[in-house]
């Protein structure tokens, strides 16, 4: 019997080593898998580089992380926010790594990870400091860079409900990165607010084929306060 469920969290982040190359969703906390990074600060993997769109918010999720000191570099495209104290204060002391991508090239990086395209051209950033070292090329009159694929050793992503296969929705924005993310790492780890019976899931709603995941964790209703948490379901 096929089954990507795994029981909690500790076990859907083991494995990670030291030095991987993590790719997180979330557009600010919405879709963020806070439930995997906790966990995998539990797991003490370090050395790590991040590809998020932003890099971090308040002290919780991958802000969290960073400021264990387990992260040497970020990618990203939103790196300070009201609320980004702690990317902030590592990166002005020179103690983390910053490379930043303009939002669609990051998305655009992801998905030629996940579709084995090499490399592509793009007018974002043409001009900028962030076509400096690039290749550039003119087609039709116009400027363009050469960009490439972003691969990641895991990504850990936030869906809403998962079958035991690893099919995977979203909900509403919360949907943002974690489907390119998912075909561009060599392991997907999912954390879902509940995982369905097979069947349940409508096919027509599925975004991340299971083929994509690797493991599936389910952590309860992200929507409620931490305290009235309700526990994780699993059905199969």
């Amino acid at each position: 019997m096929i089954s990507k469920v795994v029981s909690d969290p500790d076990d859907a982040v083991s494995g990670i080593e030291d030095g991987s190359t993590i790719l997180m969703s979330g557009f600010g906390m919405a879709g963020h898998p806070v439930a995997l990074i906790d966990a995998l600060l539990d797991q003490g993997a370090g050395d790590l580089t991040v590809v998020s769109n932003n890099a971090g918010n308040g002290d919780t999720g991958l802000a969290a992380l960073l400021k264990a000191g387990r992260v040497r570099k970020v990618i990203c495209s939103f790196p300070r926010q009201s609320d980004s104290w702690v990317f902030d204060g590592l990166y002005r002391s020179g103690e983390i790594e910053l490379e930043l991508v303009p939002q669609g090239n990051l998305a655009e990086r992801l998905r030629a990870a996940g579709a084995g395209i090499g490399a592509f051209y793009t007018p974002t950033g043409y001009g900028t400091s962030v076509a400096a070292g690039k290749e550039t090329r003119t087609i039709g009159g116009r400027g363009y860079i050469l960009e490439y694929p972003l691969h990641g050793d895991y990504a850990l992503i936030g869906a809403f409900r998962a079958d035991r296969w690893g099919n995977l929705v979203y909900r509403k924005t919360a949907r943002n990165f974690g489907p390119v993310m998912a075909t561009a790492a060599r392991i997907t780890v999912a954390q879902v607010d509940r995982v369905v019976g097979l069947g349940e899931l409508d096919p027509e709603t599925v975004v991340t084929p299971g083929i994509f995941v690797d493991r599936v964790v389910a952590t309860g209703e992200r929507h409620r306060l931490h305290d009235d948490v309700a526990p994780a379901e699993v059905a199969v």
